[in-house]
């Protein structure tokens, strides 16, 4: 969902664009941002995916099962591209006919750089006595508090 729906109830074409960009991410990567963990790492998969672009390993992104069988600079496109739907900005975010040029282009098409992702965490349920993670909205940044006794 993208955030300007979840904090504002702001919808536009750039929500769906939005939306595209994480199924795209999802598919490339094998793994669904709802629910996604994977220790030591960002809350999100669009987090992982940030991570992962501004380090230059987007690659290590790529699901196994397809990482062979597909051209790696269309791989890496596909990461671009999803990054760059989901961008914080709506304004920065790209139309449906852009990413449809970016991903059937030729390869001699110089893509702009994506700026950070929205990114969404969650919380994590716990017992009395346990620790609570808390993950900041938009920015991925997290805080550990105890939880509430009852």
């Amino acid at each position: 969902m993208a955030p300007e729906y979840a904090m504002e109830g702001i919808y536009s074409i750039k929500s769906d664009v939005f939306s595209f960009g994480v199924l795209l991410l999802e598919i490339v990567s094998g793994k669904r941002n709802y629910g996604f963990h994977l220790p030591r790492r960002p809350p999100s998969l669009l987090a992982y995916a940030w991570e992962l672009w501004s380090e230059e390993k987007e690659l290590e992104l790529v699901d196994p099962l397809i990482v062979e069988s597909c051209s790696k600079v269309e791989l890496s496109r596909c990461v671009h591209v999803g990054l760059l739907c989901v961008q914080e900005d709506p304004t920065e975010r790209p139309t449906m006919a852009s990413v449809v040029v970016m991903l059937l282009g030729n390869e001699s098409l110089v893509l702009p750089q994506p700026h950070q992702s929205a990114f969404f965490g969650g919380r994590v349920a716990c017992q009395p006595d346990q620790l609570i993670l808390s993950y900041d909205i938009l920015r991925g940044n997290s805080n550990v508090s105890s939880c509430a006794t009852s």
